[in-house]
């Protein structure tokens, strides 16, 4: 007797009928994921954005002023250079880690889950790091913290994304880079006006005290309807969908056809290419961005270009930041993803490229506000908007987690690199590293990229 003749009878019933199910189930996840891409903006939406917002802001003040703190305790003899090494370096690991972390739990877990973790390691970490009594416990306080912050990178874009219309998906999430890179400025002030008058515990104790607040304000975040239906929690999914309908939605005859089967990546590319595009869009733009905000001002000074000592010459520079967001917001939704990050990434060749051959403050202040400009335009429209588009529901945030973790290995590697570099090869090296770079990323970002703008994440 052959096998198929051996088949239980009602074999046939059952399967067909699970087959059924499956349909029923693919359908009831479509129509939820339908109904949040079309769905307007409501006063529900806008809370959750604000809510992100603020997070990543506080986000971004405590990672910059990492260095100031450990400048200010060895100053005041209170670390040594060794002590301050392990202080950053146990900041970077717990973003790298945190990173990881945080794209496990927010896929297996749920979003809400994840998000309001990340915010109470942080926040915590840094209030309980303002009453360190050595460098050592200060250190471990920074570990801590840097999970939380590493976490807070991944699901702060990732929740707007998720929840955002489909027709401003980018808008909002390059609205929230630009919030979140107002960080590095408001952390240069605060730094400048707390440590020298009270050192830098004060600053810790406030920060935990403000991420406290805001996560008690985010404390009843509904969870992602995209999530919910994917995990089969329809009830819970459409309830949360019904209130962000509140202000009504677009006509399914103007909704873009899209696929909107939750297991398959953007453009029904393959998880490896996705993944691809991810790590070097993402690892390109932030080791850019390093290189030089970090080392760029001190090769120059050894050029002759006295930028360290001139506030108003980096606070000119850094005004590209913002100005490369704002630009970013305006540009990603209307000529679409893959048409704002290929261009920003030839031009951050080219200005990286010209940046080296800078004799006077006036070009090196022209300059490099054109570069800083165009990697915030990559910053707000690379890791704030296309990452998270790349990818379906269920690996979203463990692939946004990959990608962010290993853009935090390669800057933990980059001082290295560059000190390497500046010794074997010479200045000049550095920059035309950074051109490389960011013209193999324009590269593989066009050929292998989908556009995502416009059409359903899943």
């Amino acid at each position: 007797m052959t096998a198929a003749e051996q088949q239980i009878p009602g074999d046939s019933t059952m399967t067909d009928t699970a087959q059924g199910r499956s349909a029923v189930d693919q359908a009831k996840v479509e129509e939820i994921i339908s109904r949040m891409d079309r769905a307007h903006e409501t006063p529900m939406f806008h809370r959750i954005v604000a809510l992100v917002a603020a997070g990543m802001l506080m986000d971004s003040i405590d990672v910059y002023i990492g260095s100031a703190v450990a400048s200010s305790a060895l100053s005041t003899h209170w670390s040594t250079v060794a002590q301050n090494s392990t202080f950053m370096s146990a900041g970077f690991l717990g973003l790298l880690v945190g990173s990881l972390l945080a794209g496990f739990v927010g896929d297996l877990k749920g979003r809400r889950v994840a998000y309001q973790i990340n915010l109470l390691l942080f926040g915590g970490f840094t209030f309980l790091g303002a009453f360190a009594p050595n460098m050592a416990i200060l250190s471990l306080c920074r570990l801590g913290a840097g999970l939380g912050l590493g976490a807070e990178i991944v699901t702060g874009f990732a929740m707007v994304n998720e929840f955002a219309p489909m027709n401003r998906r980018g808008h909002w999430c390059a609205i929230v880079s630009l919030v979140a890179n107002c960080g590095v400025p408001i952390a240069m002030l605060l730094c400048a006006f707390i440590i020298p008058r009270w050192s830098w515990r004060p600053l810790f104790v406030g920060i935990g005290v403000v991420a406290a607040v805001i996560w008690w304000l985010r404390r009843d975040i509904p969870e992602s309807p995209r999530w919910l239906a994917v995990h089969g929690r329809y009830d819970e999914a459409d309830a949360i969908v019904k209130q962000l309908e509140a202000n009504g939605s677009e006509p399914e005859a103007a909704a873009a056809k899209t696929n909107t089967d939750s297991t398959r990546n953007a453009g029904g590319r393959s998880l490896g290419i996705c993944l691809l595009v991810a790590i070097v869009a993402v690892s390109a733009t932030n080791v850019c961005s390093y290189a030089f905000t970090s080392w760029v001002p001190t090769i120059l000074v050894k050029r002759g270009i006295n930028l360290s000592s001139s506030l108003t010459t980096s606070t000119l520079m850094m005004l590209g930041a913002p100005v490369g967001c704002l630009i970013g917001s305006l540009l990603i939704d209307r000529i679409g993803r893959k048409r704002t990050i290929v261009p920003a990434f030839l031009f951050t060749g080219v200005f990286g490229m010209l940046y080296a051959f800078q004799s006077s403050t006036t070009g090196a202040i022209i300059v490099g506000f054109l570069l800083m400009m165009c990697l915030y335009v990559l910053m707000a429209s690379v890791v704030a908007v296309y990452a998270p588009e790349l990818f379906a529901t269920k690996v979203r945030f463990r692939c946004v987690g990959v990608a962010n973790a290993i853009a935090k290995l390669l800057n933990v590697l980059m001082p290295m690199v560059v000190g390497w570099m500046l010794v074997t090869l010479g200045a000049t090296s550095i920059f035309v590293s950074i051109s490389v770079i960011a013209i193999a990323s324009m590269l593989i970002v066009g050929f292998f990229g989908v556009e995502t703008a416009q059409k359903s994440v899943g």
